[in-house]
């Protein structure tokens, strides 16, 4: 019986294989490796696609937060009020400047940061508000960006999985990444911020290349933060292409949701401007083990995004949280279950996925 992976990154790149390759020749043969015409053109194209006037390409999606935070003034003695769920490089930006991460627990269907909880959480130490949009869907900004607009705080979103998703892109700056497995993924790391603010834009591209105006001339503490050539050139091969697989992602959400209908458990809630970078489930705690052995044994992968919040993560002992404290993160946390899903995944493995989760429940 044929796997059904997670990610097929091969459905994509198979019939790109010729425009990949002379891209990267092309590059090759210029000479240029560093913040040349593929980066500039790349940030225009992808600007173009989002709608913003502004955005400056980086080394990961990592770095785009670290970038992001370091451009608005984030250092030691501020706070930055984020979610507790989310990948670990959300919050680790914010540690490594020396800020405090101050959590605020999630809405329990989307599992996105409650704006309510996110605003009682808001104090005199308070930089910023970074949202998380989870899985490709965008979170509630809305009720933030009021309060932001009010007390000059700025709203960043950490968009690594939710690139060209409705709602994303209304805050300060939002940090994307091009890791493989995201919608629109390199053949390495990668990232990129979009903003609509030309200053934060031009701090941003100072930043990138060690805080330097010119060469040898650094205006302040920056870091190599630089996305390269090869990446930018590869990345401008399959962006007009995202929209197609953003519908594929869509119509495979869709089929999902038309043949789980029913089983014990909780489907994502259906969104039209969410981008699916993950379709999650949730399903019983108890169960989701004896799920998890019983789909692998089928030959479907599956993977658990993500299995212990922010809060109590061993790195993060030092802000003294504990179990209890996030209670819909840590739910979801013991609850959520990623399916298979990408571009060019076709009806026939979507109906083996659902028949095997129907047996499991029966």
């Amino acid at each position: 019986m044929e796997r059904i992976p997670l990610l097929d990154l091969g459905v994509q790149h198979g019939p790109l294989a010729d425009d990949l390759c002379a891209a990267a020749v092309r590059v090759l043969t210029s000479g240029r490796f560093i913040l040349g015409p593929e980066v500039r053109e790349f940030e225009r194209e992808l600007a173009e696609l989002l709608g913003v006037p502004e955005v400056v390409g980086l080394s990961s999606g990592t770095d785009a937060l670290l970038a992001l935070l370091t451009a608005i003034g984030v250092g030691p003695g501020d706070e930055v009020v984020t979610t507790p769920y989310s990948f670990f490089a959300t919050v680790e930006a914010i540690v490594r400047l020396g800020a405090k991460p101050v959590f605020a627990d999630v809405e329990p269907d989307t599992m996105n940061l409650a704006p309510a909880a996110a605003l009682r959480r808001v104090g005199p130490r308070t930089k910023a508000i970074l949202v998380v949009h989870l899985f490709g869907r965008a979170a509630r900004t809305a009720p933030l960006r009021a309060v932001c607009l009010e007390s000059g705080i700025p709203l960043l979103e950490d968009a690594a999985q939710a690139i060209a998703a409705t709602g994303v892109g209304l805050g300060r700056g939002a940090a994307f990444s091009f890791f493989p497995s995201k919608n629109l993924g390199g053949f390495g790391d990668g990232g990129a911020v979009a903003t609509k603010d030309a200053d934060l834009a031009a701090s941003l591209r100072l930043l990138r290349n060690h805080g330097a105006s010119e060469k040898m001339s650094h205006l302040r503490i920056g870091g190599n933060f630089r996305l390269d050539e090869l990446q930018a050139a590869l990345l401008r091969v399959k962006l007009p292409h995202l929209s197609g697989w953003t519908a594929e992602r869509r119509r495979v959400a869709s089929r999902y949701r038309d043949l789980l209908t029913g089983l014990p458990i909780t489907l994502p809630p259906a969104e039209d401007g969410c981008v699916w970078n993950q379709f999650v489930i949730r399903v019983p705690s108890e169960r989701r083990g004896l799920l998890r052995r019983h789909l692998e044994d089928r030959g479907i992968a599956t993977a658990i995004y993500y299995a212990t919040p922010l809060h109590l993560q061993p790195a993060l002992a030092f802000l003294g949280h504990g179990p209890g404290d996030f209670p819909h993160a840590e739910k979801a946390a013991l609850e959520s279950l990623a399916l298979p899903i990408f571009p060019g995944l076709e009806d026939g493995a979507l109906a083996r996925v659902a028949s095997a989760l129907t047996d499991f429940f029966r």
